[in-house]
């Protein structure tokens, strides 16, 4: 097994190598986009197939710091201004040329999306100074600039102008809804999407025109096949079905490994796995101590060492260490008297009955922690009526806040503790986007204040005593229950050559694939 670091391996190799013939790829993962729409869904698989077929302003390496993509160098102009310079030469699958146009275009969607439009609330403008010049600007001095520029996958202005033959606009965003985003593509990106079946299987087929002609990647052609059940995702692998499958649950490393045909390689992992509890569906949940006596009650260290099998990082706050946010005076705090005094104090040491939701097919073994989850709850005499779904039919019903107790998980693709706060536990803003992903409907308006000092502080150390501040806060409030950290965990055909694409984020970087003769 290859294990990698948070901060791994940034020397590869840059020596010349002989032209490498075409080759395909067959891949699997647990679950197949919900949509071609680069905004309707703030999601990890929104964000690799956005990496496939569009291409970022700029985005991250395997050290964390910033790569140029899209733009070629940036530079600051004032205090509330940053300056990007375009790529020339570019263009859209369809053939139209990249300009300056399609990043005001794609800004101007992204300040629009329900999801997205938190990570822009800073942003007052993406001005075009030229054709491929633009300039980001925010309404006070924010130190995520290029953080959230990472965000910005430029879409072809031209293509998604228009009317639909029904007369809807191209343009148009519909979440969970059949909009022409949802459904057609044309980005700059290293791969075209040339057929889709939702849940059955994508193709994908090279950007004959695409502008990146440094890379080495020789990857022609994919078929990503969704296969939700882990045993069977595997089974394929070790027999050759496919080529590359993620994620690789923890009960099945050791077979993976001891395999002479493929690599599995593993990266630690800071998405947090959670539950949110529902105060506006469940009146006790109101109650900080009904709050607090669910968060003893569940067993996070259990919870890694038997279903995760110790691949996973217990956790008790959003922050994991090394974000500026981690407070390391925040213990776990498994145990169940206390949660139990604390139902009796607040008036509840019956209980009550409520109702839980979890994907099945998102999280590695989602639906197993929501049952252990259901499980610890009822020794406190909490009972739960426990659903669980494909990830294409929770993701409606988390949006809707459709059950008492939901989880989620959530990786801060700023590598920021700010973006866990105003997504998750800010109080939910509409207008803002505020609290977008916050289905418990958690307030904390003290909470919120510092989020958005934070956000305008460029002084790291202030900067972390804020957000460790906030940690705190969400703690005592039992705002939530947090579960643990997610590794990552992927495995291939040795022939194919993986390693280099991987990183923490789980945006394999596959339009620089190569897979060897």
């Amino acid at each position: 097994m290859k294990k990698l670091s948070l901060l791994a391996s940034a020397v590869l190799s840059l020596s010349l190598i002989a032209p490498l013939q075409a080759a395909d790829l067959r891949m699997a993962y647990d679950a197949d986009p919900v949509s071609l729409d680069p905004h309707e869904q703030l999601s990890g698989g929104t964000l690799q197939l956005a990496h496939m077929t569009f291409d970022p302003l700029v985005r991250w390496n395997r050290d964390l710091s910033f790569d140029g993509r899209l733009a070629e160098k940036w530079e600051r102009i004032d205090d509330k201004t940053v300056r990007f310079n375009l790529r020339k030469g570019v263009k859209f699958h369809s053939g139209n040329d990249f300009t300056a146009k399609d990043v005001v275009f794609t800004f101007k969607r992204l300040k629009d999306s329900p999801d997205f439009k938190a990570i822009f609330s800073s942003f007052t403008e993406a001005k075009m100074v030229d054709d491929y010049t633009i300039d980001l600007i925010t309404d006070k001095p924010f130190p995520l600039v290029l953080h959230s520029a990472t965000y910005i996958f430029p879409m072809d202005s031209k293509f998604y102008t228009g009317k639909t033959e029904d007369g809807k606009d191209k343009a148009g965003l519909a979440k969970h809804g059949d909009s022409f985003a949802s459904r057609n593509l044309s980005g700059t990106g290293p791969f075209t999407v040339t057929s889709r079946e939702q849940g059955v299987k994508v193709e994908f087929a090279r950007n004959k025109m695409y502008w990146d002609t440094e890379s080495k990647g020789n990857v022609d052609n994919i078929i990503l096949t969704p296969i939700k059940e882990a045993p069977t995702r595997v089974a394929a692998l070790l027999a050759g079905d496919v080529d590359f499958i993620a994620p690789v649950p923890p009960t099945d490393h050791k077979r993976v490994d001891a395999s002479d045909k493929v690599d599995l390689i593993t990266m630690g992992g800071t998405r947090i796995i959670m539950l949110q509890l529902n105060q506006d569906r469940v009146k006790a949940f109101k109650d900080k101590r009904v709050r607090q006596a669910i968060a003893y009650a569940v067993n996070q260290d259990g919870i890694a060492q038997k279903i995760m099998k110790g691949f996973a990082t217990p956790a008790s706050q959003f922050s994991p260490k090394g974000y500026l946010g981690h407070n390391e005076s925040l213990p776990l705090r498994f145990d169940v008297a206390k949660a139990k005094a604390l139902m009796k104090e607040a008036g509840y040491e019956d209980g009550f009955t409520i109702t839980m939701m979890a994907p099945n097919n998102r999280y590695v073994n989602d639906a197993k922690i929501a049952q252990a989850a259901t499980s610890m709850l009822s020794k406190i005499g909490i009972k739960v009526d426990l659903k669980t779904m494909p990830k294409a039919q929770y993701w409606p019903k988390f949006d809707e806040r459709a059950a008492d107790i939901m989880m989620i998980g959530w990786h801060a693709d700023t590598e920021d503790s700010n973006n866990f706060f105003e997504f998750l536990s800010a109080c939910v803003d509409k207008e803002k986007g505020l609290g977008q992903y916050n289905t418990g409907n958690y307030c904390n308006p003290e909470a919120d204040k510092l989020m958005q000092a934070a956000n305008v502080e460029t002084d790291v150390a202030k900067r972390t005593v804020m957000m460790q501040t906030i940690e705190k806060m969400l703690y005592d409030d039992a705002a939530f229950v947090p579960l643990h950290w997610q590794n990552l965990a992927w495995a291939a055909s040795k022939k194919v050559d993986i390693e280099p694409i991987l990183n923490v984020m789980d945006f394999p970087y596959l339009g620089d694939l190569v897979i060897k003769e």
